[in-house]
């Protein structure tokens, strides 16, 4: 209770923050559909209400702010809003037995997933074959930790394009290996960078130590910098994994995808439809979620096999 209690103070108040931001948000579409169905709104004309702070619309026009939590097509939806769209595409279609349905966020989710788990597998072992290869070698430390340093500052959506351009030309036509390349190219740098602080963490006296029972650099390496490895190991696969699903979200945009959770949102705001773009985003922060959570599990089943407790 005492862990879950600060949890749930936080989620009320996001909450809660939410539905206050939702009037504000839908006030002028609001007045616009009442002015439609003959209310008298003040002031009349929806292009002097747009020149008009929405706090002194909502001041003017108390009466229809309530109007605002209802929309059909909201500029900012409400939770309950987004829940019921998120059931309706999930758990209702699932009860249907049409989870894989095209119109299904399980069917989006499965295929985001799938070149997820492609890509943070490639990027994990880009990632852990990188920090090796620093931590053994002063000409690839000095050579490749500030190139990979610079690549994280090239704008994912920018670089987006061009790789699936280049996949193209390369006669690569699977939609799902540029998504995979971007997804590891988000997922590797967090990999790398805590592993090669976890393979350095073994103190001066641990090396000697084993120096002096005559262990030579790939017994050092087995017995003790990748046994102190694994704790960083776990905490960069928790963000990389995130890292990976938001790669491979982006990916979906450019490439004309009809098919994943990132061609969900793009399609809703092609349509015009916010509630698919919101049930979308939540479907992904679910599967980001449940992921982060797995890799939380093994991370506990493998520091109990290692004898650590928590």
């Amino acid at each position: 209770m005492t862990r879950l209690l600060p949890v749930l103070t936080v989620l009320l108040a996001i909450v809660a923050l939410w539905y206050a931001a939702v009037a504000p948000m839908n006030i002028r579409q609001a007045l616009d559909m009442a002015e439609r169905g003959g209310a008298v709104v003040v002031p009349e004309g929806s292009r002097v209400r747009s020149e008009t702070s929405v706090w002194t619309l909502m001041a003017q026009n108390t009466g229809e702010i309530a109007r605002g939590y209802a929309l059909d097509r909201p500029r900012l939806p409400t939770p309950v809003q987004v829940g019921a769209e998120l059931w309706k595409t999930t758990g209702e279609m699932a009860l249907r037995g049409r989870a894989f349905s095209t119109r299904s966020l399980i069917y989006h989710g499965w295929i985001t997933l799938q070149s997820t788990l492609f890509g943070f597998a490639l990027g994990t072992a880009i990632g852990i074959l990188g920090a090796v290869g620093i931590v053994y070698s002063r000409t690839m430390e000095m050579s490749v930790m500030p190139w990979a340093i610079i690549s994280q500052t090239v704008p994912i959506v920018a670089l987006a394009p061009m790789i699936i351009v280049l996949s193209s030309q390369l006669g690569i036509e699977e939609r799902a290996v540029p998504k995979a390349i971007i997804s590891a190219y988000l997922c590797f740098f967090p990999v790398l960078v805590g592993m090669v602080k976890g393979l350095r963490s073994p103190s001066r006296e641990q090396l000697d130590l084993l120096r002096t029972y005559n262990a030579g650099g790939f017994a050092s390496f087995l017995k003790l910098r990748l046994p102190a490895s694994v704790p960083y190991l776990f905490t960069s696969l928790k963000i990389g994994v995130a890292a990976a699903l938001v790669g491979t979200i982006v990916g979906e945009l450019p490439t004309g995808a009809i098919s994943g959770l990132g061609a969900r949102i793009l399609i809703g705001d092609q349509f015009g439809t916010p509630l698919a773009i919101w049930a979308a985003l939540f479907a992904a922060a679910i599967l980001a979620g449940a992921l982060v959570t797995l890799i939380g599990w093994l991370q506990g089943l493998a520091m109990r096999r290692m004898g650590v407790r928590a």
